[in-house]
């Protein structure tokens, strides 16, 4: 590596002819890239090499960085998900594999570890740090800090995943600080939604680091005052890069990164992956350097990555050849040294599928959706989704009552929403009523569920819950769609009902059907299935739905 650098001897491959843009001062040099091995040797200056790759003049950024995701809820195989978003230019991720440790426990991390050590995309792991999330709904697995131990000095291990039980860090709830304590000096991810004042500050103390839960820019300056890195999220669900955008600029670039927190297939077959929401910051007059720099370098300080995030001599040859940098348009992707190209993925070894028997839900009918009145109370309360936002409102409305309970109330856009406990502990049933749907018929299914993946279900009558909840079990997972009747859509998950088999491809062609079939329905959801598993996250304001009941976030109980 040495003598190449120097010049003295061949490099392994040459990039020739390229753009390199700085990160750091935002400068352009005309120049040739060396490499050997996974390492960049030469930059700066013109090499020979054993093979070369023609750079026609196109721009060299590092590779980018996702900073928060859950690989499960893009629906694929890590080995799917690898072959999906490295073309991108996305060469290293940090996942949590919390969906998967909710359903399977300690098995569903020890399968991402497999699946990290040989896909060609660089994986890296946070160990769930909320398994389950709450004690408020049925989880199909409870991890604590002795469990974790067993994974934390993995190679691919970062620190502890986003600590989504604030309420239990500031009630010191002994499982939560047994775990921070046991991180203290590693990475710990945060997740605190709306908390602000002297409670982020006691969130804080405890060493946690990073929030991808910023909504406004108020919240995020708040946080970046007290030295949290916020990373800006662009998802499919969770859209909260057009409020944070201004917050990105030359003073707070090397504290802020980007995260997708989740896109499906369709998604980013229609938009891309951080790709997007780097040329949507630029579009929003982020300095241009600056943008690149939170997408990389940024990010692989923030997390501790010290051998990647710069196109220079001793770092990770992880990068992207852009036709375009104001649009992000990425060309060919470089990743540990190497060109990505088909055969790259077909040399990988398989790792077996986990969790096919996980969905032990029992048959249901249309009964088992009756709402019953409450004589006591005049109003019901109702979740209110708004579109791009897992944040929910807390709704209420006067419902008619009839011999099968309380009834929707279309003119309002109000729908019955049940989850149904999936893991075989208890067969809890919980029902409510939500608003921002749209749906006038028929019903949408899902066994992705935040957190504990129980299955949730809307629809505008109770025949076709049952037809899209029955449907699902036997699929081991998914989601569907029924309309009088009848299933007029429908995706497989039998990985820990939250996983296909499928190549990605289709994948995102099964989920534009199931988005045409909910729109027949009425929906006016852009994206309605994530949309729909996340009614169930009782660690996201204000109102929530779980197998136990109705219950309110900011009171952190129960109600109704």
């Amino acid at each position: 590596m040495i003598r190449a650098g120097a010049g003295e001897i061949p490099a392994d491959i040459v990039i020739k002819n390229v753009r390199l843009l700085d990160v750091i001062t935002g400068a352009i040099t005309h120049t040739d890239i060396a490499i050997v091995g996974d390492r960049i040797v030469g930059t700066h200056g013109y090499y020979n090499g054993e093979r070369l790759i023609e750079g026609g003049n196109r721009f060299a950024v590092p590779g980018f960085i996702d900073t928060h995701l859950h690989i499960e809820s893009s629906l694929i195989t890590p080995f799917e998900f690898d072959r999906c978003v490295l073309r991108h230019g996305v060469t290293t991720v940090i996942c949590d594999p919390h969906e998967i440790a909710n359903v399977l426990g300690a098995e569903g991390i020890r399968y991402f570890l497999d699946c990290a050590e040989r896909t060609v995309m660089d994986i890296r792991v946070n160990l769930s740090s909320c398994v389950p999330a709450t004690a408020f709904e049925t989880s199909g697995a409870r991890l604590e800090i002795a469990d974790l131990e067993k994974f934390r000095h993995h190679d691919k291990v970062i620190g502890l995943a986003e600590v989504m039980n604030f309420p239990g860090v500031l009630a010191g709830d002994p499982g939560m600080i047994d775990k921070l304590h046991a991180f203290q000096g590693d990475h710990i991810d945060g997740h605190a939604p709306l908390l602000l004042d002297k409670a982020l500050n006691g969130y804080l103390a405890a060493g946690i680091r990073t929030d991808h839960e910023a909504t406004s820019a108020a919240e995020a300056r708040e946080k970046l005052a007290k030295g949290m890195a916020i990373l800006i999220r662009e998802g499919s669900v969770s859209k909260d890069l057009n409020a944070l955008a201004e917050i990105l600029d030359e003073n707070t670039s090397s504290f802020v990164a980007l995260c997708t927190d989740d896109r499906n297939p369709l998604d980013i077959a229609e938009e891309g992956h951080l790709d997007s929401s780097i040329r949507r910051l630029i579009a929003h007059g982020r300095p241009l350097h600056h943008v690149y720099r939170a997408a990389s370098h940024s990010a692989a300080r923030i997390f501790g990555l010290h051998d990647r995030g710069l196109v220079a001599p001793g770092w990770r040859a992880d990068i992207a050849l852009l036709d375009s940098l104001e649009n992000c348009a990425v060309s060919d992707v470089i990743t540990a040294g190497r060109l990505v190209r088909p055969e790259l993925f077909e040399s990988r070894y398989p790792v077996a599928a986990v969790g096919l028997a996980s969905m032990k839900a029992k048959p249901v009918s249309a009964k088992t959706f009756v709402v019953p009145a409450n004589p006591a109370r005049n109003e019901t309360l109702v979740i209110g989704v708004t579109p791009g936002k897992i944040i929910t409102r807390r709704e209420s409305a006067v419902l008619e009552i009839s011999e099968n309970g309380l009834q929707p109330d279309f003119g309002n856009d109000v729908i019955k929403v049940a989850v149904i406990e999936r893991h075989g502990r208890n067969g809890n049933i919980g029902r409510g009523f939500v608003t921002g749907f749209g749906l006038t018929r028929g019903a949408i299914a899902s066994s992705v569920g935040h957190d504990s993946h129980n299955i949730t279900v809307v629809g505008a009558n109770d025949a076709d819950m049952a037809v899209a909840v029955n449907r699902l079990i036997t699929l081991g997972g998914g989601f569907v769609v029924a309309e009088d009747g009848e299933v007029t859509a429908e995706l497989a998950l039998p990985l820990a009902g939250l996983i296909s088999l499928l190549p990605f491809e289709a994948v995102a062609e099964k989920l534009h059907k199931l988005r045409d079939a909910a729109r027949v329905l009425g929906c006016v959801l852009p994206e309605p299935f994530l949309q729909v598993s996340f009614l169930a996250l009782p660690v996201i304001p204000h109102l929530k739905l779980t197998d136990m009941g109705m219950f309110d976030v900011d009171a952190f109980a129960l109600v109704q």
